[in-house]
């Protein structure tokens, strides 16, 4: 069954992390729907390989609305946790038992919407002690799942297990 995707994504984004996993989503026949503060717009990641139409904006969707969440990493995570609003739908979506998929530093917007306190998780070196001092069940691994619900991975090198393992769980839920 066709599974509806959010992800929240802004300029800066990590190229590969945006583009690989939406492809395969999408090749599986998902839909793929990007969101930031306007629709409309192009986001460009931060290798300047990947540009990006956003779908909606941020004011006018609802986690209910998706079945799952992509958190691509880069600088993008950081920018849109500066935002309630992107937090507030973080949250949301984690109190809703939906599946999340962030790597590298997607999972700084789990941070902020206090959506790792107890869960297995990695994430890029350089915010580990971020989810650490989080609350968060670090683990040094490309890809990490938890509770068929969360999967994590560190960096582009990961990407053919974490989209392997997001597949899995898309396929299941």
């Amino acid at each position: 069954m066709s599974k509806k995707i959010a992800v929240l994504i802004t300029d800066e984004f990590e190229d590969s992390e945006f583009t690989s996993p939406a492809e395969a989503y999408t090749k599986a026949g998902h839909e793929v729907v990007t969101i930031e503060m306007e629709a409309g717009k192009t986001v460009t990641g931060k290798q300047g390989k990947a540009q990006v139409k956003i779908d909606k904006d941020i004011d006018h969707v609802s986690p209910a609305e998706f079945d799952a969440l992509l958190l691509p990493g880069g600088h993008s995570p950081d920018s849109l946790r500066g935002d309630d609003r992107f937090v507030n739908f973080t949250k949301e979506f984690v109190a809703s038992g939906k599946p999340i998929f962030a790597i590298c530093h997607g999972p700084q917007l789990l941070i902020s919407a206090n959506g790792v306190r107890g869960r297995k998780m990695t994430c890029v070196k350089a915010i580990a002690i971020d989810l650490k001092n989080a609350g968060a069940d670090f683990y040094d691994k490309e890809v990490v799942v938890d509770n068929d619900k969360l999967v994590t991975s560190r960096t582009p090198e990961d990407l053919p297990a974490f989209n392997q393992e997001s597949l899995r769980i898309l396929n299941m839920s």
